[in-house]
Formats: structure tokens, C-alpha cells, sequence
């Protein structure tokens, strides 16, 4: 009897709860150490890969059992904030000795759900008002758009696009980019034009991926759609604005046994348009025997005159896979 009310009053207390382990949070006592990584494992002298050159990279750890799979980054200055896929934050400055400063650990303060289970707080992209502080989360399953207040202090709004109603489950908005003008760019990671929608070969219309334009602030907005088409078996996993307009588009895929590619292309600024069909440039692919793993987060710096590209990966809290924070000049 003791057991059965127990249960009830669980079913009371959490009435979303089905069973499922609680989603894992991290805690306030923020630990983390790192590793340095060479771009070729086999030759720590090797810097070039395709227009990136390779500025140094680490591999983060921690003791926390939530800590990991991240698969969103935004860098303000010298800040550096890392989403994961079940909503939890970690926010640091990294040094010129590559050891973090001021690490702190927290979690959405609200999302799509109960917050229960990891499905509730699937956040996959991020982008960031350098002058407000304003935040943008874009969560899978539920194709929603939530906008948080500075340091995710708290939700201010939420949107769930019409143009991003039938983007899969498990391949919805795994990118959120925020333009020079004040744009904002979505692609899914695997929704492809609809037939009706599309004028073209076949064949290259399943190579084509959703992508929405926001006017302005997404929770505002009109939304415009327009095309993007990725190349081979690969799916867009993020993309982040260049200074002058461009777009990135990190590109991931994923082959047996267990083996991870990524492609990092650039798209002019006057393709990123509505009713448009994007087609990028190639600028790097990071693929064996090169540092490769589940790369699913990008932003851009301007340091020294260069334009820097950083990339950090989702572990899937899997033994087999690292959080991998890497740092690239990009040529031109």
C-alpha cells in the first residue's frame, strides 16, 4: 500500500512523469579541465586543412555527469557559451594558455515540456544579440524558436514557426544564424523541399534542405523560405554569419563502423534570400586520418585582422567520442 501511494503521489507531484529517468542537470559546483588535440593525430606539424588553418584545439572534461553533448556555441568577446542537447549551459573565458576562466555551470530556466526527459529540452541551435544579450534557442521535436533574456536569466517569448510545422522530429532546426542585418537563418537538419514547392531535377531536390529566413526576431517576424542544397550523405548540423554577410553551413554525416565527417562551406550573402536555392563553396572537410568527431556547433571571431572560426562537438555522452573545442583562421 505504502508503494502504490508513493507512486500516486509522484504521478501528483510530476504529472508528466512516465517512467523515464530524469533528465541529468549540471550542478552549481562548475569543474572542468582540458586537453590539448593536434588537427592530424599522426603529425602534430600539420596546420592547413582546405582555407582553414588550424590555430590550436582541446578536449574538455569534467567530472559532472551531465557534462557534455553540446551542440550549439555562441562567443561574445572573449565568452564562450555552450548548449547542450538536453538544455544545460556552460559559459567560460578561454585563455592564450588554452585554460579556462570563469566557468560557470547552469540550465534553460524553461523550455518546450515538463523538463523531465532529455526530449523536452532538445536544444540544437543558438545565436546571441552581441549588444542586447538577447538569446535564441531553437529546439527539435517541437520546431520551436524560444528567445531568453542575458545569461538565460529567464524565457521572454516563444514562437513555433508555420514554416517549421512539419520539419522531422529528429531533424528540425539544428541551425539558428544571426545576420549582420538582423536576420535570422534556419536550415533543417534533413527536411527537404517539397515536391510542389520545388523546380528542378528530381534528383537534386533530394539533396535539398528547408531553409527559413526571419525579417527580424524570430518570435516577430515573416518567415521566407528558401532552399539549400548539401552534397552527398551529409546534413546541416549548424551555420553561423560571417562579418560581411556570408553564411557557413557546418555539414556533418556519419558512417559505420563508427566514423564521423564534417564539411564547413561558405554561401554568399545574395543566395541567402527567399525563394532562392543556396549552393555553397567548399571551404574545408574534417575527416580521417584529420581530428574528426560530431561536430555540431560553430562561431566566428574577429581576431588580429583574421577572421576565426571555432568548432565544438557533441560527445553524445558517448565513452567513444570527445567534447572537442577547436579554433580556426579562415583564409580570406
Amino acid at each position: 500500500m505504502r508503494i502504490l501511494l508513493a507512486l500516486l503521489l509522484v504521478l501528483v507531484i510530476v504529472p508528466d512523469w512516465s517512467g523515464e529517468e530524469r533528465l541529468a542537470l549540471l550542478n552549481d559546483h562548475a569543474q572542468m579541465t582540458v586537453a590539448p588535440v593536434a588537427l592530424d593525430p599522426r603529425d602534430p606539424a600539420v596546420k592547413q586543412v582546405g582555407a582553414l588553418t588550424y590555430l590550436g584545439g582541446v578536449s574538455l572534461h569534467s567530472r559532472d555527469p551531465a557534462f557534455g553533448g553540446f551542440s550549439a556555441m555562441t562567443l561574445v568577446g572573449d565568452r564562450f557559451t555552450l548548449l547542450s542537447d538536453g538544455g544545460n549551459v556552460v559559459r567560460f573565458r578561454m585563455g592564450a594558455d588554452w585554460q579556462p576562466y570563469g566557468l560557470h555551470f547552469s540550465y534553460l530556466p524553461d523550455g518546450p515540456g515538463s523538463g523531465w526527459e532529455k526530449r523536452d529540452r532538445d536544444s540544437e541551435s543558438m545565436a546571441i544579440d552581441p549588444v542586447t544579450g538577447q538569446i535564441w534557442v531553437g529546439f527539435e521535436r517541437v520546431n520551436q524558436i524560444w528567445r531568453y533574456a542575458p545569461d538565460f536569466a529567464r524565457v521572454e517569448g516563444r514562437v513555433a514557426p508555420a514554416a517549421m510545422k512539419r520539419w522531422p522530429d529528429n531533424g528540425g532546426a539544428e541551425s539558428l544564424a544571426r545576420m549582420p542585418d538582423g536576420r535570422f537563418v534556419t536550415i533543417s537538419e534533413s527536411a527537404k523541399v517539397p515536391a510542389p514547392h520545388w523546380r528542378g531535377p528530381e534528383a537534386l531536390r533530394r539533396q535539398s534542405r528547408i531553409g527559413v529566413i526571419f525579417a527580424g526576431d524570430p518570435l516577430t517576424a515573416k518567415a521566407r523560405r528558401f532552399g539549400y542544397i548539401i552534397e552527398g550523405r551529409y546534413d546541416v548540423a549548424d551555420a553561423v554569419a560571417l562579418p560581411g554577410g556570408d553564411l557557413l553551413v557546418l555539414e556533418r554525416s556519419f558512417s559505420l563502423p563508427f566514423r564521423f565527417a564534417n564539411r564547413i562551406v561558405r554561401v554568399a550573402a545574395r543566395d541567402v534570400a527567399s525563394g532562392k536555392v543556396a549552393r555553397g563553396r567548399l571551404l574545408a572537410t574534417l575527416a580521417a586520418p584529420l581530428i574528426h568527431d560530431n561536430f555540431e556547433g560553430m562561431a566566428v571571431a574577429r581576431e588580429g585582422g583574421r577572421t576565426i572560426l571555432w568548432l565544438v562537438s557533441d560527445d553524445n555522452q558517448f565513452p567513444l567520442q570527445r567534447s572537442l573545442l577547436l579554433k580556426f583562421a579562415l583564409k580570406g
